[in-house]
């Protein structure tokens, strides 16, 4: 053995070794129960960041229940991850000075699914480096057709039996993006503004939005405010179009902020939607989903929020409507991709009713079907999100994804609105009664980019030639993709095979699935809900949350920050072994995850004592003539009889930490489990035990128990160190009972 570990001249090797062997790929077994996990699919074009990296937990439970013997799948995914690589791509265009609406839908659709082709493995060979004993044979893409249609099928299921529909609602539209997100999927930013104080007539208003006034459909206050009692059921006028709107109560209105009564804009703000039904007030659409000005004054029409909101002020102050400003800190929401302002918008969606699915989800829990490990920090938030679920919003209005299998007559449903480029490459925008008289309806299909049919339209789930009800075969698909979520929450079923497969009889319920934390209502909860939907079963029995990868002063790691850690220079530099185990140590259930370089130095200098110790045990070996397995007296109780006292010190010690790790990986305490072997090997093992062995002269004694202690913590450590476990287990080939490999040995059991 050299004097140091040298990680470069073994990790591959031992990688490739595992694959050749087929050690990652089970074998279904009737007679025994599986372990399963199914991979948090990453995007597929990415590649790995320290978030990745914490698979490593996964990987633990892997190789340990490997090693008790049961059958054993880690199923790896790449995600298309719709909006995410849209976004990505819409970049490459910019910097060739072109943007999505250059191309028609089909087009668009090739080009980025090109360009996530060319990407889609580029993290395989990343989480082979670290060791991820994935089974490579039965990984999936979320594109794949089969995939895609399994996809489909549930949509059709869910919509026959009455969970899904269509509406227009207030969303969260991102203008840039080009598509609606759920509450859960925005960021908040506080922001330095103004705050307008605008004569209204009879009354004055405050707000943040005064380019939005002639949206306005009523001025409300509280009822409780008796300032303005009097001015209850009278008129309030919009400056600029003197246009008279009703002054109204609502108990929401709160009391000491501005002049105490609100603008009611329902098509542009939620509090201001609510207001409106329960008022029954008209709804004036302002912006279009360009983030442009509509159906307003022609002056501004056609300009952005933020240009339309200067010229409205500069036209405010000309006409003395506007009586003060004054500066306002407060919170708005923008795009979590691009950091755009979220306009709240009415738009028509395909959404899915949350409520009888959540009911059988948290019944799950409860009952204790699917457990939540921590439970102390994340069942009550689990609770808490589902009892009080909102309908989810599946439909995106970007190319990138599989598309909602719904069709229009588009001669029955003369007024959706159609975007496409005509036969000139001008890009037309119009509903179809309009549009029809100057382009053909092969050009319209042929250029479509996007349709939006009012909620009212008439659909089809399956694709006919002509339409059923008129006859037309002027027939096109709705634009709208489907939410991420939707597709990855049906993942453990698609990638097993539901419902007929083998694979899906026999894996499914899957183990564990372990993930981040903040994505369990957005996917988590989601893979329950549409599981136990499909199957009558939770697709898990344990979720297992941990937390974010931070740097050392604790803040997340970031680009803009300058604080990101890459993983894989740190396995070029320490090793694999020592950044994973840089990932568990000192890390309790659910807390950030503190990444330094130094702690990743730390460990590989735990990875040097652990090559250290094998190398004095090989050469003890050697000196005394000991070559093979046979030629010293194998250890176990009763055999070995002339144990002195720290003989019998080091195996009491030993075997309490089998029972100890096993017990605290059974209790996803990875930390405990790691710490524990680190203390024994360097300090029980190395430093103690070790040192007083070298003058001793029973040497078949002293050196059957250290070589007995040390290959079955090798074991113990496996988990956690994979590459260099096996590569001493390699380097002690002669001198085991064994000739299969470590990933396969069988984990250590205590004596009673």
């Amino acid at each position: 053995m050299d004097k140091t570990y040298d990680h470069t001249k073994y990790e591959s090797e031992i990688y490739k070794m595992w694959e050749k062997g087929g050690y990652f790929t089970p074998k279904i077994d009737r007679k025994r129960k599986p372990f399963t996990i199914i991979l948090p699919l990453p995007n597929a074009n990415d590649p790995m960041h320290m978030g990745h990296a914490l698979f490593t937990i996964e990987d633990i439970l892997v190789r340990y229940h490997r090693m008790l013997g049961e059958p054993t799948l880690w199923l790896p995914g790449g995600d298309h991850a719709g909006i995410e690589t849209q976004f990505v791509f819409e970049k490459k265009l910019a910097k060739e000075g072109k943007s999505r609406f250059d191309f028609d839908r089909n087009t668009l659709f090739s080009l980025i699914a090109d360009f996530a082709n060319q990407n889609k493995d580029l993290n395989k060979d990343q989480m082979k480096r670290l060791g991820f004993s994935l089974d490579w044979t039965r990984y999936h893409y979320s594109m794949e057709p089969e995939i895609v249609e399994k996809v489909l099928i549930t949509f059709r299921k869910l919509h026959k039996d009455g969970l899904v529909y269509r509406d227009k609602r207030m969303v969260n539209y991102c203008t840039k993006c080009g598509t609606a997100f759920s509450d859960l999927e925005i960021n908040h930013k506080e922001v330095s503004e103004s705050l307008y104080y605008l004569d209204y007539g009879a009354i004055s208003i405050a707000t943040t939005r005064p380019e939005t006034i002639f949206a306005d459909v009523a001025v409300a206050v509280n009822p409780k405010d008796k300032k303005y009692k009097n001015l209850v059921g009278k008129k309030a006028t919009i400056p600029l179009i003197d246009k008279e709107i009703p002054i109204i109560t609502d108990g929401v209105i709160e009391i000491g902020f501005g002049t105490n009564a609100l603008k009611v804009t329902p098509a542009h703000d939620q509090t201001d939607y609510e207001i409106g039904i329960r008022h029954n007030l008209p709804v004036i659409e302002l912006i279009d989903r360009n983030g442009r000005m509509i159906n307003l004054p022609e002056k501004y029409v056609g300009t952005r929020v933020n240009k339309a909101r200067e010229s409205v002020v500069e036209d405010l102050q000309s006409a003395g409507k506007l009586t003060k400003t004054e500066p306002l800190v407060h919170t708005i929401s923008v795009c979590y991709r691009c950091g755009t302002t979220i306009e709240p918008m009415l738009s028509p969606q395909w959404f899915v009713k949350t409520k009888p699915l959540a009911k059988p989800a948290i019944k799950a829990v409860k009952a204790g079907e699917t457990k939540i490990v921590p439970k102390k920090r994340f069942e009550k938030m689990f609770f808490d999100w589902m009892e009080n679920i909102l309908d989810w919003n599946i439909s995106r209005q970007i190319v990138w994804g599989p598309r909602i299998p719904a069709w229009y007559c588009l001669d029955c449903n003369p007024d959706i609105q159609l975007n496409f480029i005509d036969k000139n490459n001008q890009k037309i925008s119009g509903v179809f009664h309009d549009v029809k008289r100057t382009c053909s309806f092969e050009e319209i299909k042929l250029g479509l980019q996007s349709l939006s049919a009012p909620t009212n339209s008439e659909y089809s789930l399956t694709e006919d030639v002509a339409c059923k009800k008129c006859g037309s075969k002027n027939i096109l698909q709705e634009t709208d993709t489907f939410d991420t979520w939707f597709l990855s929450g049906q993942w453990p079923l698609n990638t097993l095979g539901y419902p007929d497969s083998p694979d899906f009889k026999y894996f499914y319920p899957t183990s564990v699935m372990d993930t981040l934390w903040d994505i369990l209502f957005f996917w988590v909860a989601r893979m329950m809900m549409l599981g136990i939907y499909l199957t009558g079963k939770s697709p898990f029995s344990v979720i297992h949350l941990h937390a974010r990868v931070t740097d050392k002063l604790g803040q997340k790691m970031s680009k803009s920050k300058g604080n990101v850690i890459n993983p894989l220079e740190m396995v070029d530099k320490y090793s694999a072994d020592a950044l994973r185990v840089a990932l568990v140590y000192g890390v309790s259930p659910a807390s950030d995850v503190v990444m330094t370089d130094e702690k990743v130095r730390s460990m590989r200098n735990f990875a040097n004592k652990v090559w250290n110790i094998g190398r004095f045990l090989k050469i003890n070996l050697d000196e005394n003539g000991f070559k093979n397995f046979s030629d010293l007296p194998e250890f176990t109780k009763g055999k070995v009889i002339k144990l002195n006292k720290e003989d019998k010190e080091i195996i009491k010690l030993f075997e309490n930490l089998v029972k100890k790790v096993t017990d605290n990986l059974n209790k996803y305490r990875f930390d405990y489990a790691i710490e524990q072997i680190y203390h024994f090997l360097w300090d029980d093992f190395a430093s103690k035990y070790l040192e007083g062995i070298k003058d001793r002269s029973d040497k078949e004694v002293s050196l059957s128990v250290f070589r007995y202690v040390y290959i079955n913590s090798l074991k113990l450590l496996h988990p956690f160190m994979p590459f260099i476990t096996e590569a001493v287990w390699t380097e002690f080939k002669s001198l085991r009972k064994s000739d299969e490999p470590i990933i396969v040995s069988s984990w250590p059991k205590a004596s009673d």
